[in-house]
């Protein structure tokens, strides 16, 4: 499957996909672009499926890509939230973790917007 190139370098296309990553694992939902949210499904499920596994490879994984952000007032950041909240969630469920609603188009330039959260 090509993924979309959303007008960017390799590169930055990354630096994104971290970005959105971590900040869906943060708070849970995120407001995006429609191209953006589907491109960020598989990339968001992939790692609530390594920390499914649980293992400190699979912690390790994430890691590397997940931003150090703290998550929440106690100071735990995104990668343990991940571990040790969403991912028990999940225990039963194999795959489908993220769902996308349409939100309509963005008041500057028509883009179509989309929230991606959750199940």
């Amino acid at each position: 499957m090509a993924q979309r190139k959303l007008g960017r370098r390799s590169d930055a296309r990354k630096a994104l996909f971290r970005d959105l990553v971590t900040d869906l694992i943060i708070n849970e939902r995120i407001v995006t672009t429609e191209m953006k949210a589907k491109e960020l499904r598989p990339i968001a499920e992939k790692m609530i499926t390594l920390a499914k596994r649980g293992d400190l490879h699979a912690r390790r994984q994430v890691a590397a890509f997940v931003r150090n952000e703290v998550a929440n007032e106690e100071g735990r950041d995104a990668v343990q939230k991940l571990f040790d909240e969403i991912a028990p969630r999940f225990k039963e469920r194999n795959g489908g973790y993220t769902r996308i609603l349409k939100a309509g188009p963005r008041r500057g330039d028509a883009a179509p917007m989309a929230y991606i959260e959750f199940v």
